[in-house]
């Protein structure tokens, strides 16, 4: 029996969009349109062209068989007629003894050949049935014993355990076949004592060998006679023959001549289908081209004769519109387990095959009875019908991948249910484990039998949940989201050890991709969803344990960091996980981490260099997320001292972008309490300024963010030394500020905030010092700030987005900073404003020329 691929492709299975040449922007922000089609695997869909099919061969075949058979059907009809109506009709009483026996002989035989090829293919029928029945017992059995010998290769000192003998008995007991309430044809007995002998496939040889037997006899017949006749014999003297007889001869030359034609046309026929079935051996040629395996012989031999008896029972052509995947949902709709079996096992082998796999996708994604049918496949839990299941969930997984497919399986009655019925846990089975009772798991059951349903459909629902409406029937699903999360549980007892392509590592990263998509949905079912999934107690500590001990595993950490980015868009969701012991601590201990590659080949010392980098930038933006208008996590954060950390981490390309986030959030929203806790945060200022005035984008709008802060933080004194420092004066960055809001005249989707962080600037610059505000406007920061005022928007009034819809608003709008800013500037009182004895007043030409 073919076990089905179990190796399903790790892709992330993102939808990515990919924008035409005309683009509908919004300054450097671009607006993808939802309505670009996307192809199979989220890229832009382009029909690739149909591979020439292999059964087209078999089909042909099928055809020219059927033309001889036909023909020399046809043949046979003529001599029945002539002999019955002429010969026998007309000339019943002067035929001779000879040839009225020869005659009889014929047409008896000809019943005969007729009678075996019509009930041939019935029987041929049956023998492929057989035939997948014994392939089932003997794989099954093949299958227990396989798994006792690798047992016993690895050396355990108990090769096998009391479960895993019970599991090899249950496998035993599978390919034994049990009592049902209907026959078997394997099993029927024909003639009583002698069952043995008439089985379908012994059946289906007898009538082939008597058709053959007989084509043989009506050649001998009909050749002895005709040479008989032009020997000169005659079947009466011509002196004797009055004109009733006269045409007796001729009569009985069409008669044999027809019979002989016939008999020839059945012999060529046979002899043709020996030579390409045997010798050329078109059926396993076929076989190896539709990569079916070796059990795929009983499937192209039942699609052949199917082929064959369209062809014979019809039109000749009826053959040539049959394929294998049409062939195969039909017997998705059997009430015979062994067919079923055949149809799940080509749609699998095709749906995994790159030459194929577009095409039975789209034949099967096309027709809802097939797709409804798959999806009542899961829910069997029969062990014997655990092939079929798996097969269907795995058509089902790649079906998924299509956004049409996805909407179509998840609008299936029933269909998260029976998603949910793979989802099965040793752990849920038994109420609960505790760590001893999880290693033991481990280590005695390496390979737990379940995984691998575990893992489709867990890669089932994340193929569903691109789509939001999807994420709401999962959600609605009763008792699927925790089983979801169940999936989630690690420990150091998993963890610590590398399993390469561990069943259990899997299930845990399809686990953590699903619930990254559901915890990222958009719109009121996302904000639902988020409420759900931290409402469920074990989700963070899971997570948290991820964190802790999966060092060796960055692409974890990642995926459940990601996890917890998307659930800090809800207030409530942000405290309980900055309340959960640990989860700060790990983040930092993540985000701060130096590694040290092992001694490996330099692609892979690069490749894991960017899953670290890739892991702490993501630990960062968790950490900024954590903070963000939340006084108690900015107290749990201050509290692990790592404020002198971020503000060296400013330095480090890597770490700099979410050092600059978190200090800020830090600066802006911790308690009055913590400000003593802050003081160190002043050494930042040197590197703000410098990258203020170099930086570009997105670091050049987190770094005017903080810098909108840190002076806060920064004595005179402080804030001059870092003037000096950096060689940047005060003038200098002024005109940096005035130069921003100049380039972003419009608000940019991608840097939000960096006007909003200029003004902010500018302000605090300006209320420090009020000379500071001639600077501004000598420099055209008032033209500036009018001509801003025209054009903000609601996008620069929020700090993060769900989508295209903005979460947590600023407590200042943009436009009331704007107000601010002109208010300062517009003051009377320049003239009196004092000036520093250590920073004399500089003149306007020089501001100008600066």
């Amino acid at each position: 029996m073919i076990h089905p691929n179990r190796q399903l492709e790790k892709g992330d299975g993102s939808i990515r969009i990919q924008i035409g040449n005309k683009l509908e922007t919004w300054d450097s922000g671009v607006i993808n349109g939802i309505y670009t089609p996307v192809g199979e695997n989220g890229n832009n869909a382009e029909e690739e062209p149909t591979v020439n099919a292999p059964e087209k061969k078999l089909t042909l075949f099928a055809l020219q068989l059927a033309v001889l058979e036909k023909m020399a059907t046809a043949f046979g009809a003529m001599g029945f007629i002539w002999a019955t109506v002429v010969l026998l009709g007309g000339f019943a009483i002067k035929i001779t003894i000879i040839d009225f026996w020869f005659i009889t002989v014929i047409l008896f035989i000809e019943g005969a050949r007729l009678f075996g090829r019509s009930h041939e293919l019935e029987w041929q029928h049956q023998s492929t049935l057989t035939i997948a029945d014994g392939s089932i017992r003997l794989n099954a059995l093949v299958s227990s014993s396989k798994d006792f010998i690798l047992r016993a290769i690895k050396g355990n000192k108990n090769p096998i355990s009391g479960s895993q003998s019970r599991k090899l008995k249950e496998k035993t007991d599978e390919a034994i076949p049990t009592p049902t309430r209907t026959w078997r044809s394997s099993e029927v007995p024909l003639l009583p004592y002698v069952g043995l002998f008439f089985l379908s496939k012994n059946i289906s040889r007898l009538f082939s060998w008597l058709q053959t037997l007989s084509a043989l006899t009506c050649i001998a017949l009909s050749v002895g006679r005709l040479i008989w006749f032009f020997l000169g014999a005659n079947i009466q003297s011509d002196q004797k023959c009055d004109t009733d007889c006269r045409n007796m001869r001729p009569a009985l030359y069409l008669f044999y001549g027809s019979a002989l034609a016939e008999a020839l046309l059945c012999l060529s026929e046979k002899i043709y289908w020996e030579w390409t079935i045997t010798y050329r051996k078109l059926l396993e040629e076929v076989n190896v081209e539709c990569q079916l395996g070796s059990s795929g012989m009983v499937s192209i031999r039942r699609f052949f004769y199917d082929a064959y008896s369209e062809c014979i029972n019809g039109s000749i052509f009826d053959g040539l519109k049959l394929d294998l995947v049409s062939f195969a949902t039909e017997l998705l709709e059997s009430h015979f387990s062994y067919e079923q079996l055949i149809g799940a096992q080509i749609l699998q082998k095709f749906s995994t095959n790159p030459q194929f796999s577009n095409d039975t996708l789209r034949k099967i994604g096309k027709s809802v009875l097939v797709i409804e049918r798959l999806v009542e496949m899961l829910n069997w839990k029969n062990p014997r019908e655990a092939e079929i299941r798996r097969a269907a969930a795995e058509i089902l997984c790649l079906l998924a991948r299509k956004k049409e497919n996805s909407l179509r399986v998840a609008a299936i009655p029933g269909a998260m249910e029976s998603i949910a019925s793979l989802l099965y846990t040793r752990r849920s089975s038994n109420g609960g484990s505790d760590e001893i009772g999880e290693k033991e798991i481990v280590r005695d059951h390496p390979y737990d039998e379940f995984s691998d349903l575990n893992q489709l459909g867990l890669t089932i629902l994340k193929n569903l949940a691109y789509d939001r409406g999807n994420c709401e029937k999962i959600a609605n699903t009763r008792g699927l989201l925790p089983q979801i999360i169940e999936f989630t549980h690690t420990g150091e007892w998993l963890l610590s050890d590398r399993f390469e392509g561990d069943s259990q590592l899997l299930t845990v990263e399809r686990s953590l991709e699903l619930l990254m998509l559901l915890a990222k949905t958009a719109g009121t079912v996302g904000k639902h969803l988020r409420r759900e999934i931290v409402e469920i107690v074990i989700t963070i500590s899971n997570i948290r344990e991820i964190l802790k001990y999966g060092k060796k595993y960055p692409h974890l950490q990642c995926t459940g960091i990601q996890i917890l980015i998307n659930l800090t868009s809800d207030v409530e969701a942000t405290e309980r996980m900055g309340s959960t012991g640990g989860i700060i601590k790990e983040l930092f201990q993540i985000f701060f981490q130096e590694r040290n590659p092992e001694n490996q080949n330099q692609i892979r010392v690069v490749a894991e260099e960017r899953m670290a980098n890739d892991v702490r930038v993501a630990a960062g933006e968790a950490i900024a997320k954590l903070a963000l208008k939340s006084d108690k996590n900015c107290n749990r954060i201050l509290n692990e001292n790592v404020v002198e950390k971020l503000v060296r981490a400013l330095k480090n390309s890597v770490l700099r972008k979410n050092s600059a986030r978190i200090l800020r959030n830090l600066c802006t929203y911790s308690g009055q309490e913590c400000h003593e806790k802050l003081k160190g945060v002043s050494a930042a200022a040197p590197t703000v300024l410098r990258e203020i005035m170099s930086a570009r984008n997105k670091l050049q709008e987190v770094m005017l963010g903080l810098a909108a802060q840190v002076f806060k933080f920064t004595n005179p004194q402080e804030a001059s030394e870092a003037f000096d420092q950096t060689g940047i004066t005060e003038t200098i960055l002024a005109k940096k500020l005035q130069e921003i809001l100049e380039l972003y005249k419009y608000p940019s989707f991608k840097v939000p905030r960096m006007r909003r962080f200029a003004i902010e600037l500018a302000i605090s610059m300006m209320e420090n010092n009020r000379r500071r505000v001639r600077t501004f406007k000598v420099l055209g920061m008032e033209k500036a700030l009018k001509t801003l005022a025209e054009t903000t928007s609601e996008v620069e009034s929020f700090d993060i987005f769900d989508g295209t819809i903005g979460l947590s608003r600023h407590v200042t709008p943009i436009h009331k900073l704007v107000e601010n800013a002109l208010e300062l500037l517009q003051m009377d009182e320049i003239q009196n404003y004092d000036a520093d004895a250590a920073n004399p007043t500089i003149p306007l030409q020089t501001y100008v020329s600066i």
